[in-house]
């Protein structure tokens, strides 16, 4: 539909930010209204906060509407390139997965869907599909590179399955990508807990990646994360605090896997654990809390993920948010200039 201007991908990236945020916003109050006119709401956990109790009701699966802009965006700012739909298919099904978990939360009225084995199980089929797809069809190659110290080759044990032409099975990469992408995935959805947190953290993030698939030229992948950034700035329209919609697994899940697969598209795997790095911490967090009191019965955080532990220390929601965004703005940029000067190092 853009193939006018096809000759400037500069304004093309920029489009997919400003449709994907015209389009989030502008069917963002009919489903806010259909939701909770079949009484749609979120379910919030018992053990939170006590200021959360509020939101209980308040509609989720926002994650929906984001996803629809997306796809519309990269189909048409974009083209249907195989980049182009293998992120879409790995974003859409794991939206879909999310989508299935907040739906069994509203049926039975509780703040856990479904289980967690279940939700890992999908998790680690569709980043293993989609890893796959990308080293044989895309040929992204099975290393790993840490700028300016040493690049894995992590291709060295292969299997090759004799179907058609054959199919590679790299397994040190398979692995490593499926540890990487399923931890983004949930570490996404760990920080998906306070109103503009996720969108707003995702949002810079996405952005960064943005520059980082144009800097590659990797146009396609580059209006993928833009139209990404896009929805989460629209979306932030309805979720600032306080919120009138929430994004749901629906949504956390699908732009934690898709930034996952942005990093495998852009060989920037070492990179996005820092690009990414608060979502890596919440995780942590969670991880350390959980692993230290079952040894100890005793907490290292006041409350987990991270963002609580700030809130039970006195914090405000918004100043929690507010200062996340910034650590994520840091964090991410450098991350890009990491990434940027060992790009010009290989270049010179």
């Amino acid at each position: 539909m853009f193939s006018i201007f096809a000759a400037y991908p500069t304004f093309l990236v920029f489009l997919a930010i400003v449709l994907s945020l015209v389009l989030t916003i502008a069917l963002m109050p009919a489903w806010i209204r259909f939701l909770r006119s079949s009484h749609i709401g979120q379910q919030v956990r018992a053990d939170g906060p006590q200021s959360h109790l509020v939101k209980q009701g308040t509609p989720t699966m926002g994650g929906v509407i984001m996803l629809i802009a997306v796809i519309v965006t990269a189909l048409l700012v974009g083209l249907p390139v195989p980049e182009t739909l293998l992120l879409l298919g790995a974003t859409v099904l794991t939206g879909a997965l999310g989508l299935i978990d907040d739906a069994s939360k509203v049926a039975h009225e509780r703040s856990l869907g479904l289980t967690p084995k279940a939700k890992l199980i999908g998790q680690f089929v569709i980043a293993a599909v989609f890893v796959e797809v990308a080293v044989n069809l895309l040929g992204v190659a099975p290393t790993v590179e840490i700028p300016f110290v040493y690049t894995f080759d992590l291709g060295v044990l292969t299997t090759v399955i004799p179907i058609g032409d054959g199919i590679a099975v790299p397994w040190l990469y398979l692995v490593f990508d499926l540890i990487l992408l399923v931890g983004l995935c949930n570490a996404v959805n760990l920080t998906d807990g306070l109103d503009g947190l996720a969108a707003g953290t995702v949002m810079i993030v996405m952005i960064v990646m943005a520059a980082i698939a144009y800097r590659s030229d990797l146009l396609e992948p580059a209006i993928f994360a833009a139209a990404l950034a896009g929805a989460c700035i629209g979306f932030l329209w309805f979720n600032s605090f306080p919120a009138d919609i929430f994004m749901g697994d629906t949504g956390s899940l699908a732009l934690g896997m898709a930034l996952g697969c942005l990093a495998v598209v852009t060989k920037t795997e070492f990179v996005v654990i820092i690009i990414g790095g608060l979502f890596v911490a919440e995780a942590l967090s969670v991880m350390i809390q959980v692993f230290y009191y079952k040894r100890t019965k005793k907490r290292v955080f006041l409350m987990a993920p991270l963002h609580h532990h700030f809130e039970k220390k006195g914090w405000s929601e918004t100043k929690v948010v507010v200062r996340f965004w910034i650590v994520s703005g840091v964090l991410a940029a450098c991350g890009f200039v990491l990434y940027f000067a060992e790009s010009m190092m290989v270049v010179a």
